[in-house]
């Protein structure tokens, strides 16, 4: 495709001249996201609508002339979810960035999908509310890239993941319809649920324009500890283990050996020498101190070679940036595979042992990160960047480590999607009936197939 393509002559009669993104340099930065995969070649365009009917204009173009169009936030996907084509339209949203209501009284906001997560969270914070749903990169990733994968994050186990947060959308279909779903009110179950069906869709049926969300009071009170041990296999048992006994921890995040020393690298610290795990566990509400001093005695108890309890805010807040810069320092290491899959709660022990023996038996080094308190593993598999393909070795270790998650009646994505990087496994896990009849929801969303080609399904 040329600068003389019929959908680039149209969009610039349709769109203000910094809405169009046309040249090689710099449509090649949109064509890949955080996952590592990069396309064959550059998109044809970048569009960058600034609202709604900007937006339904682009896809009504591109619908009639047959041009692939791949939805994008700030591009932080981890699964291929935001690679692009050369013969397709990237959708940039980023532009639309704006807090359009937030509500104290009916503690929720509506914001376009380019608002940033952790910016909401400090719009609500002035009026004594929070965005529950709290992914690792909340400081870079959007709310419609959190919808469009359906994000988790590190306070899911009692908050649950987005989908939980998100009360109404307003959409574009693949043709430029416009559309609305879900409601403001806390309950309503008037008709299908197609807020929660496009929630965790991946931009395959519809872009999300605006989204009305959950917002909650930010907790009366908070406690943070850090338990160390000497094993992943003994950190992962104790996490279940607090779970068995009735806590319920706002969050349970969990670092294996390599994972600290990789921080430890990135940051200085002595995470490492302090042991070869780490469960990083937050209470919250009323009661969380007398909470988080039970978890800390409950873990103890389980095999903790020990547990320091974060004195003030600035300590708490030091070990969650420990764990948010985790990715980061795997990054520096080498070009990262990251999987994401999720077991039972009480199969967590299991998985970790069985991700520890297929690296062992493959000679892939696994570095793992997981939500320990609601079974979310993320297996980290890093390779040569200097390499053109991820080595078949490493494929086959990460085949071993799907098949595992779904023998321990798991699944294989958590909260990052299928994307690009694990279609090659979905029937695995959905069977024929479940497959065909998502596939008849996609083609009756998108017909011609335009949205987001290739991803998910």
């Amino acid at each position: 495709m040329t600068t003389a393509h019929p959908l680039l002559a149209a969009l610039a009669a349709e769109l203000p001249p910094d809405r169009l993104t046309t040249d090689p340099a710099g449509t090649a930065r949109y064509a890949a996201d955080r996952s590592g995969f990069q396309p064959a070649g550059a998109p044809l365009a970048v569009a960058h609508p600034a609202s709604a009917d900007e937006t339904a204009a682009v896809l009504r173009h591109a619908y009639a002339l047959r041009v692939p169009v791949v939805p994008r936030g700030a591009g932080t996907g981890l699964s291929g979810g935001a690679v692009a084509g050369p013969d397709s339209l990237v959708l940039d949203l980023s532009r639309m960035n704006r807090v359009l209501r937030l509500s104290p009284e009916d503690q929720l906001a509506v914001v376009e999908p380019g608002v940033v997560t952790a910016d909401l969270d400090r719009a609500a914070a002035a009026h004594g509310l929070r965005y529950a749903p709290d992914p690792a990169s909340a400081a870079i990733s959007t709310i419609g890239g959190n919808i469009a994968t359906n994000a988790g994050g590190l306070r899911c186990a009692k908050y649950g993941v987005t989908r939980e947060a998100v009360l109404g959308l307003e959409a574009v279909l693949a043709d430029g319809t416009r559309l609305r779903t879900g409601r403001a009110t806390v309950k309503g179950v008037t008709g299908y649920d197609l807020t929660a069906l496009l929630t965790g869709s991946e931009g395959t049926l519809a872009v999300i324009t605006a989204a009305t969300v959950r917002l909650r009071p930010v907790p009366a009170e908070t406690g943070t500890l850090a338990a160390f041990f000497d094993t992943f296999a003994d950190a992962a048992a104790a996490a279940t283990a607090l779970t068995a006994a009735g806590v319920e921890p706002a969050l349970a995040e969990l670092l294996d050996g390599s994972v600290l020393a990789a921080l430890d690298a990135h940051q200085g610290g002595g995470l490492r020498e302090r042991g070869g795990a780490l469960l990083i566990v937050q209470c919250d509400g009323t009661g969380a101190g007398a909470d988080t001093a039970r978890a800390a005695r409950l873990l103890a108890g389980h095999g903790a070679a020990r547990v320091e309890t974060a004195g003030d805010a600035a300590g708490a807040e030091a070990l969650l940036a420990a764990r948010r810069l985790a990715l980061p320092a795997l990054e520096r290491t080498g070009r990262p595979l990251i999987e994401d899959v999720a077991v039972p709660r009480s199969r967590l022990a299991a998985a970790v042992r069985e991700i520890e023996r297929i690296s062992a038996a493959h000679g892939v080094p696994v570095h793992t990160l997981a939500h320990a308190a609601d079974g979310n593993l993320h297996p980290i598999l890093v390779t040569d960047p200097d390499l053109p393909e991820i080595p078949e070795r490493v494929w086959r270790a990460a085949d071993e480590i799907f098949t595992a998650a779904l023998r321990l009646g798991g699944t294989l994505t958590g909260e990052h999607g299928v994307g690009l990087l694990k279609r090659r496994w979905l029937a695995r896990e959905l069977g024929p009936e479940n497959l065909a009849l998502q596939r008849r929801v996609k083609d009756a969303f998108d017909p011609r197939h335009l949205l987001n080609p290739g991803k998910a399904l």
